[in-house]
């Protein structure tokens, strides 16, 4: 399948790439389809709306930056996207100009089924975490205050 997207222009893509977010994404709920980009040698990807070129996140393993990241996913999420066994955690990540202030969303987690192809953001009530967490150990973005 052939995506347009604002940084790569055409992109080809693999249907086993898509993933469906039947209430889309917080901000962007008609966006329901987007394809999941592994950067090579990184451990970054990009989710690409296959409808709008425009609109994408970057996503990585929160575990990778955070390892004792946890939380339970609600059973009414873990339900919608039919999770038995197979789930994928990523995070976006909002890269500022100055590298070293980057933030990583733990609040709202992207689940991702990849053995049906449904995904989900899922807003983490009642947690602690943050929707701008600093993306590397030693930043002190929260503690002068954040953005």
């Amino acid at each position: 399948m052939l995506i347009e997207t604002t940084a790569w222009g055409k992109l080809e893509i693999d249907e086993d790439q898509i993933y469906h977010f039947s209430k889309g994404i917080p901000g962007f709920e008609d966006v329901t389809e987007f394809a999941l980009i592994e950067l090579e040698k990184s451990s970054f990807a990009q989710l690409q709306s296959t409808q709008h070129e425009s609109i994408s996140f970057l996503l990585t393993d929160p575990f990778n930056f955070y390892h004792e990241y946890e939380f339970d996913l609600p059973d009414t999420d873990a339900e919608e996207l039919d999770i038995k066994d197979a789930v994928s955690v990523r995070s976006i990540v909002t890269i500022k100009e100055q590298l070293e202030l980057s933030t990583i969303n733990l609040l709202a987690p992207i689940i991702l089924n990849p053995l049906n192809r449904k995904g989900k953001q899922v807003v983490l009530h009642k947690s602690s975490y943050l929707t701008k967490h600093p993306l590397w150990a030693g930043n002190s973005i929260l503690d002068k205050g954040g953005e």
